[in-house]
């Protein structure tokens, strides 16, 4: 599959790999490193067309969203978004989601691209309530502009200038028209001060060269992308959590309410204890922690990566990954690479700090 931005990407030379089913693009001719400097120090724009939005809607939708995700959704108001997680019988966790309160008794469900199909069938299954439950995935194209300076970008265009000044982290603004979604919101997965804005796949393209063309905005790949979250630490699913781990082993807790009636919850509260513990490390010798390699204390293993790159920010290899918490030693991290133990520090919280998420 291809999203709407595809050919625009052809025209600027990226390099094109196949992502959850879609041909996107990883990289442009700047390459890695520059694409995350960019965001980290300036702004980038993104095609996260790929990722799926499905809307509920209808009389009894806030109880029926409120039973499917971990998270209390009367916590939010209209115009606020909220990060939750769709959890199986089991406790595991079927997708990680951003849910946004439209209005009354009307949520868009924003999943994750490999889990599009999977997410709806699962939803349309639970459904014993009066609601409409509506895949628009595509029917909408969705652009991310991240980085310091997005906000200052934006103030320049007419359909925001009015409140992008005051939009809050994880608020947004409903400016649909007629039955076309129009919504830009305060959030990212950069770590960074940023926008992501939905529209219809006409929208989009034509916002994306104002954007390329007019503000000589850099185009980041999906490479950058997957370096800048796990820069800050931000979770993926299929590599950090997947439908074998519950919220409380990948330190997802504060995303569960503990009071709730969600689906799923005698399993996921009987696991908040855990016997493993996903970690951040970072490397002491220039290296790559890649998804696979086995994680060591002074003798024995103890883990494995799950997500690790290479850093251009800290100039460090950076990972996550799972270890035996009876067995791990925040002094002693070793990660085999190339049949050599080679040691690593214990990290909490993002490897990234002072940013520009809250300014």
């Amino acid at each position: 599959m291809k999203t709407s931005l595809y050919r625009k990407h052809i025209k600027l030379n990226a390099k094109i790999v196949d992502f959850a089913g879609y041909q996107m693009p990883i990289n442009y001719p700047e390459g890695i490193s520059k694409e995350c400097d960019s965001v980290r120090k300036n702004l980038g724009i993104f095609d996260v067309s790929h990722m799926g939005q499905i809307l509920v809607e209808g009389k009894n939708s806030f109880e029926f969203v409120q039973r499917l995700t971990t998270n209390d959704v009367s916590k939010i108001k209209d115009g606020q978004c909220q990060y939750t997680l769709f959890c199986n019988e089991d406790g595991g966790i079927i997708d990680d989601l951003i849910l946004y309160k439209i209005k009354e008794n009307r949520f868009m469900l924003v999943v994750n691209a490999a889990n599009i199909d999977k997410d709806y069938k699962w939803i349309v299954g639970c459904n014993n309530a009066d609601v409409k439950i509506s895949n628009l995935s595509s029917d909408i194209s969705l652009i991310a502009l991240q980085g310091p300076n997005s906000r200052k970008i934006l103030s320049n265009f007419a359909e925001f200038e009015n409140f992008i000044d005051d939009l809050k982290f994880y608020h947004f603004e409903d400016i649909s028209e007629k039955k076309d979604i129009k919504i830009i919101s305060r959030t990212g997965y950069t770590g960074e001060l940023g926008y992501e804005i939905y529209g219809s796949h006409s929208y989009i393209k034509s916002l994306w060269d104002k954007l390329i063309n007019d503000c000589s905005i850099s185009p980041i790949g999906l490479a950058a992308r997957d370096i800048l979250r796990l820069e800050m630490c931000y979770r993926l699913y299929g590599n950090d959590m997947d439908e074998k781990v519950t919220p409380f082993e990948c330190d997802l807790g504060w995303v569960v309410d503990k009071e709730g009636d969600f689906l799923g919850r005698d399993n996921v509260m009987s696991k908040i204890k855990s016997d493993k513990k996903l970690i951040s490390i970072s490397m002491n010798e220039r290296c790559v922690p890649r998804k696979g390699y086995k994680i060591y204390n002074l003798n024995d293993e103890i883990g494995y990566i799950t997500s690790g790159t290479f850093s251009p920010t800290i100039n460090k290899g950076i990972a996550m990954g799972y270890v035996d918490l009876e067995k791990f030693d925040s002094n002693n991290i070793f990660v085999k690479i190339r049949n050599k133990n080679l040691s690593a520090d214990y990290v909490k919280g993002a490897f990234i700090k002072g940013n520009s998420l809250f300014e």
